[in-house]
């Protein structure tokens, strides 16, 4: 095994790290705030802003990313109305429809996890804020919202892990993040399987990290599923501290 190989590729492959967390992380901040405006399009009640967001979830949830990608780098700007827009200067950037592309895909995912989050609170909940006088925006903030991260975080944590991996299909666009640097490796060097492993392995690391903060949120936020501790438990911590 030809060790030297290895770390070299390694070390050029994590250059791309940052890239990948970049893209990421933008994905998934923007996509969580577009995803909880589809939520809240879908329980609305109006059904316009329902069929909207029905619509959006169907196509972006129904098409691969892969194609979304493409008609956004490639396909927009055979149209000359968008070549001389206002938005020509982010949309000829490989980055930007990138980052485009995986918060459109992601908030369809989302918004439904986020919707469902929020009919899980329980209407007993939502009247108590009422009677103690809440606001709607008030209550909506100190009381809905809470309980249904509580309640969506663990399927939007599939969906954060999910963006992370769908990163590599930036590579495709020209974007140099650790997908893309593998093939550039694999273009020199000929060693597809050895590259591929150990890009797996960096994305595999990243995800390891991810489900570790997301399951020490899900602690934090669920206090109340907790294991009580005994009472001869609490005494004889409290006797030896003291």
């Amino acid at each position: 095994m030809n060790f030297d190989f290895y770390w070299e590729s390694f070390v050029a492959m994590a250059a791309g790290i940052p890239l990948t967390l970049k893209l990421a992380s933008s994905a998934i901040l923007l996509g969580a705030m577009l995803a909880l405006v589809l939520a809240l399009m879908r329980l609305s009640g109006i059904r316009v802003l329902d069929w909207i967001a029905r619509i959006y979830v169907f196509v972006f949830r129904g098409t691969p990313l892969l194609v979304q990608i493409f008609i956004l780098y490639y396909g927009l700007s055979q149209f000359p109305a968008v070549r001389y827009s206002i938005l020509w200067p982010i949309l000829r950037e490989p980055y930007w429809c990138a980052v485009i592309a995986l918060t459109l895909n992601t908030a369809a995912y989302a918004g439904e996890i986020i919707r469902g989050g929020l009919l899980s609170v329980p209407h007993g909940q939502v009247e108590a804020a009422k009677a103690c006088g809440m606001s709607r925006f008030t209550s909506f903030r100190r009381i809905v919202m809470p309980l249904a991260i509580r309640q969506a975080l663990p399927g939007y944590g599939n969906e954060m892990i999910s963006m992370v991996k769908a990163t590599s299909l930036a590579s495709i666009i020209t974007l140099m993040e650790v997908t893309g640097i593998a093939a550039k490796l694999i273009a020199e060097t000929y060693r597809a399987i050895e590259i591929f492993v150990i890009a797996g392995a960096i994305y595999l690391a990243i995800n390891f990290i991810l489900t570790r903060l997301l399951l020490l949120a899900e602690y934090r936020l669920t206090p109340y599923l907790r294991q009580p501790v005994a009472l001869s438990t609490q005494v004889a911590t409290k006797g030896k501290t003291s």
